[in-house]
């Protein structure tokens, strides 16, 4: 009604909402609908009528449907209503999932922060991974390689494909950058003795960055392509065309991100001195992520670690029980080190590291970013001290051949 024949009509949105709704929960209704919509009054035609209720109306009334309890009396406060919320803590999520999900073959790692689904062919997968992901936690997906043409990812099957191309190599350790025949480094990818050499005679540790990606990888490799396409973990979300991959639904007018996907190939640390550097140094991508381990090479030649070494160098890292588990089966091949941070902390990790380039003597500049530029590999102690001096603790995940590490935007990891 209008507001003169209505003397309780608040005078903010906050009282017209809970008014409306005090008096719809204690039987004032209109046609039977959940909610009264504000009509005007006035003639068409000469006769009485009222005006369908507008957009607007219709959201009012399903954010008061939601949210008002129906003992509630007409005024409430709304700062209490939020507090009597129940928090959706670790714990109850967990006691939730297990009591929902108990046809999905899963566990929680990482202190409860990571989501482990052991069986990639369940088709509910995706049921509880929805739960985890609007926590906007990481997800495991183990078995992938199972779905693959694993000949198509050997080493030696992709430099006799495209070793004539040229691509940019990456030494991990000083960041330099050269261009150059990508059969190079597959040749030393597992013969540590056709590795190149730096100055000191140490071997270098060399990345084969993003290459191909995107539209590339597709032209270039439409055989792997598909295969990957077809392997993808939770197709659902992580398919070009999944339903729930918000990508899927841009309008064909919008400039689509690169989405990949691209090829990352790198030689381990354990065939180098220096075993405080990585691969992927500390970073945040823009997007969800799903990276996939397709293939882990077994390096020989002097210097390199053996398996018990390497299990052995694993096993000093902070790790769950249930991967210290997977580290002593022998069916599973472990081949990357993950250390994932969540998005709250970027602004503590940015400043310790700032922090530590100070102690170091290195020069900070007002626009330098020590994540953005992707200049730093945290090592144990200084993971350590993150903890100590901030609070951040990090999550530590053993990627093993086949396994599928999903990250949602604005995560920070090292590989």
């Amino acid at each position: 009604p209008p507001a003169s024949q209505n003397n309780e009509q608040g005078s903010t949105l906050r009282d017209l909402l809970t008014t409306t709704a005090g008096k719809l929960r204690l039987g004032s209704t209109d046609a039977g609908i959940a909610f009264a919509p504000v009509y005007s009054t006035g003639t068409a035609s000469g006769k009485s009528g009222r005006t369908m209720p507008n957009i607007l109306d219709d959201i009012i009334a399903s954010v008061v449907e939601n949210k008002i309890p129906p003992n509630r009396a007409p005024k409430i406060n709304v700062k209490s209503e939020i507090k009597d919320e129940p928090k959706d803590d670790k714990k109850s999520i967990q006691d939730d999932c297990s009591k929902r999900y108990s046809d999905i073959q899963y566990s929680w790692i990482c202190d409860k922060h990571v989501l482990w689904l052991r069986d990639h062919k369940n088709s509910n997968n995706w049921k509880l991974f929805k739960e985890c992901w609007k926590q906007g936690r990481p997800v495991l997906v183990s078995g992938m390689h199972k779905k693959m043409n694993f000949s198509l990812w050997k080493a030696e099957s992709i430099s006799l494909d495209f070793g004539n191309q040229q691509a940019d190599i990456l030494n991990c350790k000083d960041s330099i950058i050269s261009n150059t025949n990508v059969k190079e480094f597959w040749d030393g990818f597992e013969d540590v003795s056709k590795r190149q050499k730096v100055k000191n005679g140490e071997t270098a540790l060399l990345k084969l960055k993003d290459w191909p990606s995107g539209e590339d990888f597709k032209a270039m490799m439409p055989a792997r392509y598909e295969d990957l396409l077809k392997s993808l973990p939770l197709p659902e979300y992580c398919s070009p065309e999944g339903k729930l991959n918000l990508a899927s639904h841009l309008p064909g007018f919008f400039v689509r991100p690169d989405l990949g996907p691209r090829l990352c190939s790198a030689y381990g640390v354990a065939a180098t001195k220096d075993h405080d550097i990585g691969t992927t140094n500390l970073h945040i991508e823009v997007s969800d992520v799903v990276n996939i381990l397709v293939y882990v090479g077994i390096a020989k030649g002097n210097g390199v670690l053996s398996k018990s070494g390497v299990l052995k160098k694993l096993e000093e890292e902070d790790l769950d029980d249930l991967l210290r588990k997977r580290l002593k089966d022998s069916s599973e091949l472990p081949g990357a080190l993950w250390h994932i941070y969540a998005g709250k902390d970027a602004d503590k990790i940015r400043e310790f590291l700032q922090k530590i380039a100070k102690e170091q003597g290195l020069e900070v500049l007002p626009e330098h970013d020590p994540i953005r530029d992707q200049s730093w590999y945290v090592n144990k102690k200084l993971r350590q001290r993150l903890l100590e001096e901030y609070g951040v603790k990090t999550c530590t995940v053993i990627q093993f051949l086949g396994d599928a590490i999903i990250l949602p935007a604005g995560a920070l990891h090292q590989v």
